[in-house]
């Protein structure tokens, strides 16, 4: 292992990868709970997803190890998940969108092989990244908040304030106070550690059952049939461009910036700035997506969580092979998964939308040209409740803005190509 891995070139050993891997782990087994929660509004079996979704995460982060030695962990991103579940299931079903997220995931490989994805990069305005990927937090907390009970429904406002003296919304309140403390105060793994005590607390308050011997722990697995080999690739190519798009694009730029951003981490990047082996690294994130597709689950994307494991030390793919290996080993947690209430998952969902939203801070709101489709895009996302549309109008309003300020030469052909992709996705 000292070999292959190269240890000592990078300056760790073998402890030191070990407890990496698990503060990596630790930082991201909240996704084993809270993807198959969501999936499950989409009609699929809650069981048969959480083993699809530890198998994927285990299998992809072992591949991402051992193709590139570098200390990255991967499983269903939030946020695309909820694009699943909330606005192409509704909309052609879950096998469809199944079919989507695997072709999605054949056109990242394909653009990888061909660095099509460094072209694409340079096309995108940063203020349209950086909204997007805001605008997936707004969404995402929006969704929170709904299955917390805490924004519910009204006719006259569309939106109101819930009733929070419901046994269910004081949980998911409480589990929110917790995750949010443990999070204060810097504690590793803080979104699983909060969603176990906010179960724990929902037991004492007979929303969640209390389990009778340690078979409610651990036990066999679910089986995967109700959801493996199920997807739709036909029905999928009928969604449309931009619903495709969507998810190639934000699987893209989300894979791009959080391997610069570990990499960063980890003094990884060359004198130039770049990540050497990242079309290794994209290629297995890629390869995640389609075969989690052929498993049963959303989009498999690399973690920003990974930097965890790097800041106690890890750096190489040990590192992520220890993290794999815990999310095999996961499947035997599914009886704990079922204790576990939507109020516990719910407070997960709101602080993951916190940390996806700072991404804001880094739109130029001084220049008005950005400012606009960026604000657009954060607006659109959570009140049309579709990640595609919030995309759309941002391509959409983009290069108008520039051209009516005379800066036409200011946005890529790309863009422009987009915008009118955008206009027929509104209005054809």
């Amino acid at each position: 292992m000292n070999k292959f891995f190269r240890f000592k070139e990078n300056k760790t050993n073998l402890k030191t990868e070990i407890i990496a891997g698990i503060t990596t782990f630790m930082t991201m087994a909240y996704i084993l709970f809270v993807n198959p929660d969501i999936l499950s509004f989409a009609g699929m079996d809650f069981g048969a997803v959480m083993t699809a979704t530890a198998l994927a995460a285990g299998i992809t982060t072992i591949l991402m190890g051992l193709v590139t030695n570098y200390p990255f962990a991967l499983a269903s991103g939030m946020g695309l998940n909820a694009f699943f579940a909330f606005v192409i299931a509704p909309i052609a079903g879950w096998e469809v969108a199944l079919g989507a997220v695997f072709i999605s995931g054949v056109v990242f490989a394909v653009l990888s092989l061909l660095r099509i994805i460094d072209t694409i990069d340079a096309a995108v305005p940063v203020s349209l990244k950086r909204a997007i990927s805001a605008g997936i937090g707004l969404f995402i907390a929006f969704i929170g908040l709904q299955n917390a009970g805490v924004i519910v429904a009204y006719e006259a406002t569309q939106v109101t304030l819930g009733d929070l003296n419901t046994p269910g919304v004081m949980l998911s309140l409480i589990g929110l106070g917790i995750i949010a403390i443990l999070m204060a105060r810097r504690v590793k793994g803080a979104i699983l550690i909060g969603i176990l005590l906010t179960t724990v607390v929902g037991m004492f308050m007979g929303i969640a059952p209390v389990p009778t011997g340690i078979g409610d722990i651990i036990g066999r697995p679910a089986p995967l049939l109700p959801v493996i080999g199920q997807l739709d690739i036909v029905g999928a190519l009928r969604l449309g461009f931009m619903l495709i798009f969507a998810f190639v694009f934000v699987d893209v730029f989300d894979t791009m910036g959080t391997l610069m951003g570990t990499a960063a981490r980890a003094d990884f990047l060359d004198e130039n700035g770049r990540l050497p082996k990242i079309k290794n690294a994209m290629l297995v994130d890629a390869v995640g997506t389609a075969g989690g597709a052929v498993l049963g689950t959303s989009t498999v994307t690399t973690y920003v969580e990974s930097t965890a494991g790097i800041s106690e030390g890890g750096r190489t793919g040990f590192t992520s092979v220890v993290t794999g290996v815990l999310f095999l080993l996961a499947i035997f947690l599914f009886p704990l998964a079922g204790l576990v209430p939507q109020e516990a998952t719910a407070p997960a969902l709101i602080i993951v939308g916190v940390l996806m939203v700072g991404a804001v801070t880094k739109i130029d709101f001084e220049d008005f040209t950005e400012a606009f489709p960026a604000f657009l895009t954060l607006l659109f996302m959570p009140l049309a409740f579709s990640i595609a549309d919030g995309i759309a109008i941002g391509f959409l309003a983009y290069p108008i803005v520039k051209v009516v300020a005379g800066r036409a030469k200011d946005v890529h052909w790309f863009v422009y190509l987009l915008a009118v992709v955008s206009f027929v996705h509104f209005f054809f």
